[in-house]
């Protein structure tokens, strides 16, 4: 049971009913936001703009999403990730690796690390140390290293949000929440 009721899609108010209507489903991460109501459209907005528009590897991006659902304990986070990731190309090796929460499994690729090492410390220090950032920059150019920041940031407050607030896990989602971000 979470802690904060779940809004109600049909009764909520009209900008919230109409962005509700958008959605592929109501999960209960989106009925969780919407007692945000001002939040809520710019909440959706954001999540389909780092799903669906950004210049950053999509794969990396799941990667990223992975590592910090880890990072955060987030398991709604994680269980909704994992078939996207899937989707993208994430292998069950990678999978397991992020569930142990070893960034250095030798089934990630060089950038795979480095972008792993740079969320971590992010997550963990607020920034990337010097050599960090030199070693995710290497491989990424400067809007993808914002891009990446922007995700980084917006899947930490899921996490945080989901966590906080013990919403009850979905069923995933999967490829769906990705192809409606891109309508």
């Amino acid at each position: 049971m979470p802690r904060i009721p779940y809004v109600d899609p049909a009764t909520a108010p009209a900008p919230v009913r109409d962005a509700f209507d958008k959605l592929p489903a109501h999960l209960n991460i989106f009925r969780m936001v919407a007692n945000a109501e001002t939040c809520f459209r710019p909440f959706l907005s954001l999540g389909s703009a780092i799903l669906a528009q950004q210049k950053l590897d999509a794969l990396l991006r799941e990667h990223v999403i992975l590592r910090i659902g880890h990072l955060w304990n987030g398991r709604y986070e994680f269980h909704q990730h994992v078939p996207i990731a899937k989707v993208f190309g994430a292998t069950d090796e990678q999978i397991r690796a992020h569930e142990r929460g070893d960034i250095d499994a030798s089934c990630f690729t060089d950038r795979d690390k480095a972008v792993l090492a740079f969320t971590t410390e992010v997550v963990e220090n607020g920034k990337p140390s010097d050599a960090v950032f030199a070693a995710a920059a290497a491989h990424l150019s400067p809007r993808e290293i914002v891009e990446l920041l922007l995700a980084i940031g917006f899947y930490s407050t899921v996490a945080m949000l989901t966590e906080s607030t013990e919403i009850e896990l979905d069923e995933p989602l999967g490829i769906k929440v990705v192809e409606t971000a891109n309508r």
